[in-house]
């Protein structure tokens, strides 16, 4: 047989050649074509050849090295979001840079040499989580590797590689998220101070949205009128890279956590005074920073005295200062949005509800950090049965 196959009009012999899995699991062949057998068999021995050639110059290719340059020349210039970049590279110093594998050749490293890394690094206190996102992340630089023909194989690709299963974590049902008690949050309601860290916890408390989300309201996402509050956007706060690997914070708007977090919830009437007394107090610190305030974010509910965006780290400072005004023992800010969630499951708001409000991605994620709260509503639902004096 000349050919076995025909394409776009013509007539081939094809032969194809097994280059293992993706990070799918998805197998990966490549296909060589010939006027007939022999031909197509020259090109495949062609091929690898060359692959051999190629990967002769990868004795001097190192795991930390490359994965660095792959990191800053690569993935930081393609469009990926600060807060992720900040992510991978955070992974990388951490887990890479100063690890056993940092100094292998790329062409010797193995699964086994990997899986026997993530062993120690669990045995040693690593998460499960964070072993999963290292190889995560190895699993995509070993894909550009291959794609590069640096090596012929990903080692981190299909199952050639076990995270080691974390025994050690409290089970959901035994596991409670912080909340803050009755007399707790009346504490918090009577305080009266005209401050920005009040407004913000009152809001959060009213809503259940995130510290970055409050940070991130502009003006004309208020709907006074059909009272509505349009989530868009939030205040992210993260290290930013150099080139150099060196790091600086920075504080900037985004896109929502989630495309579920971008969303319109209800404003409840008794917020609206206090949404109106932040923005006057913005306005005074307006006026009082005269030219030298950043008018740039002047629609921006919360900002800092001079107009610039609020750090996180700065508002969970302002949050400890103001539980001490209140007597209130300290939880971290984000107890007022499970403070939030847990009010509406005790008053019957239906799970699918509470998850739409909160902006979950799933519905999963709701019942997953609300399962205890939620055992205690099914078991008052149970305890209703009596009622009926059977």
């Amino acid at each position: 047989m000349a050919t076995n196959c025909t394409i776009n009009g013509k007539d081939y012999y094809r032969i194809t050649m097994d280059l293992g899995v993706d990070s799918n699991g998805k197998r990966i062949r490549k296909q060589f074509l010939g006027k007939n057998k022999s031909d197509a068999e020259r090109k495949k021995r062609e091929y690898i050849e060359n692959m051999k050639n190629g990967l002769s110059n990868t004795k001097n290719m190192y795991l930390g090295s490359l994965m660095k340059t792959w990191l800053y020349e690569v993935v930081k210039v393609g469009q990926i979001r600060p807060s992720s970049f900040a992510k991978y590279a955070g992974l990388y110093s951490k887990y890479i840079e100063e690890s056993p594998l940092s100094h292998i050749r790329l062409d010797k490293l193995t699964p086994l040499l990997i899986q026997r890394y993530y062993n120690d690094l669990y045995a040693n206190g690593t998460s499960s989580n964070v072993i999963k996102n290292t190889n995560k992340l190895l699993k995509q630089f070993f894909n550009y590797c291959v794609d590069s023909d640096y090596i012929v194989k990903n080692p981190c690709s299909g199952k050639k590689i076990i995270i080691p299963k974390d025994n050690r974590k409290e089970r959901k049902e035994d596991k409670q998220v912080p909340v803050f008690t009755h007399e707790e949050m009346k504490a918090i309601l009577n305080n009266t101070e005209n401050t920005k860290i009040r407004y913000i916890a009152l809001i959060s408390y009213a809503t259940g949205m995130r510290r970055g989300e409050i940070l991130g309201l502009s003006e004309k996402d208020i709907d006074y009128k059909n009272e509505i509050i349009h989530i868009k956007r939030a205040a992210v706060t993260t290290y930013v890279y150099d080139n150099e690997g060196n790091k600086s914070k920075k504080t900037y708007i985004d896109d929502t956590k989630t495309y579920t977090s971008r969303r319109d919830i209800p404003l409840p009437p008794s917020l609206i005074p206090i949404i109106k007394a932040a923005i006057r107090l913005k306005k005074e610190d307006m006026l009082k920073c005269g030219k030298s305030f950043n008018v740039e974010n002047k629609n921006f509910i919360f900002l800092t005295e001079n107009g610039n965006l609020i750090e996180g780290s700065n508002i969970e400072k302002s949050w400890i200062y103001f539980l001490k005004r209140c007597g209130v023992e300290h939880k971290k800010f984000h107890a007022l949005r499970h403070t939030y969630a847990t009010l509406q499951f005790e008053n019957g708001r239906p799970l699918l509800t509470v998850s739409k409000l909160l902006g979950h991605s799933s519905i999963d994620i709701t019942s997953g950090t609300y399962v205890h709260i939620l055992k205690k509503e099914k078991e008052k639902a149970i305890d209703t049965l009596s009622l009926l004096n059977l």
